[in-house]
Parts: C-alpha cells; sequence; structure tokens
C-alpha cells in the first residue's frame, strides 16, 4: 500500500496512542487509518461524545503547522477512491481526508495531534458531517464580519461595537436599542 501523497512511497506499520494501528509513511509523516483498526479502537475508548463546534471554537489556541502535503489532492491507498475533504477550522486550519468508499482516514502529519488535542480523534466522522461543515461556514463568517468591522471601525471602537451587541442581544428589550441606534445613525448621515 502507497502513501497517498507522495504516490511511490510504501506506507509501513505503526501506531497511534492507544495502541490504534496504523500506516505510516516515513517520507512525509502522514498517517493512514484503516476503518476497521479506527472502528475497532474507537468502540474501545472511554469517551466517544461528540464536540459541539461552538464549544470547541472557545478552544482552538492550538498551534500547528500545516503540512505543505495539504492540499494536495489524493487517493485512497486501499480502494483508488478520491478521498473527500472536511476542514477543520483553526487560526491554521487544515483539511482531514476521508475515504467515502471505505472510510479509511488520512491524516497529514500534525493533524491526529490536533483532533487528539482538541477531543475531536474519537469521533472523526461528525467532521464530514453536513451540520458540522456547515457550522464552520457559519464561525467562518461570523469571523470575516469581525475582522471587517476590526479594520473599518478600529479596534478600540470595534470592541466597544462589540460589547454593546453582546449586552443588546442579552437584554429583554435590546431590539429597541438596536432601532434607537439606526435610527441615531441614519439621521447623522
Amino acid at each position: 500500500m502507497n502513501c497517498p501523497k507522495c504516490k511511490n512511497v510504501q506506507l509501513l506499520d505503526g501506531t497511534l496512542e492507544g495502541n490504534l494501528p496504523v500506516k505510516q509513511c516515513h517520507e512525509c509523516k502522514g498517517t493512514w487509518i484503516p476503518s476497521v483498526e479506527y472502528e475497532a479502537w474507537q468502540s474501545k475508548q472511554s469517551q466517544v461524545t461528540p464536540v459541539d463546534p461552538e464549544l470547541l471554537w472557545q478552544t482552538l489556541d492550538v498551534n500547528f503547522v500545516q503540512s505543505p502535503y495539504d492540499m494536495k489532492a489524493a487517493l485512497c491507498p486501499e480502494c483508488s477512491r478520491y478521498l473527500s475533504r472536511a476542514k477543520v477550522n483553526l487560526k491554521t486550519a487544515f483539511y482531514l481526508e476521508r475515504c467515502l468508499n471505505c472510510s479509511g482516514i488520512w491524516c497529514d502529519k500534525g493533524e491526529w495531534d490536533v483532533l487528539s488535542k482538541l477531543g475531536l480523534h474519537t469521533t472523526i466522522e461528525q467532521l464530514f458531517s453536513s451540520e458540522w461543515q456547515t457550522r464552520v461556514r457559519e464561525r467562518q463568517q461570523v469571523d470575516k464580519e469581525r475582522e471587517a468591522t476590526i479594520e473599518k471601525l478600529g479596534p478600540d471602537l470595534a470592541s466597544q461595537i462589540f460589547e454593546l451587541a453582546e449586552a443588546l442581544a442579552k437584554h429583554p428589550n435590546g431590539d429597541f436599542g438596536v432601532a434607537y441606534l439606526m435610527r441615531q445613525v441614519g439621521v447623522s448621515k
């Protein structure tokens, strides 16, 4: 079985934490996790509870250097189908890959360690769900909007706006405050 990224490099037997048998590439340091091995390992884990993406974004301060192979498309080393990609949205995002045919998982160098640190390694299938990916895209949109607000208003005023928005969202009559601000901003222009 050859590495899906290096093509002509033979994958070697190895293990990940908790004695999970895998195939590893000595060249790119990537790891192939056969579905049979992953499912057997997963069934022995004490915590196989799906992680809420909103909780995850509160703990995404993870140092990670993206593999140069991460953006490279790959074929499954077991059945030669294209590997599907799921974005793991950190400060330095990366793509986890999985075969939709045989359910094997490919982790580029360091990705398994990040998944493990975030508690996602026991429930990898959730990363490939449409619900998870939708929530990732929604969160990205919120982050882009925050960045644009900071860019347009400056960090000090943007910080005040974010604080006010949070206070208004929690207040039972917050919509009145929003309407007031809209009228005031509209009048001054």
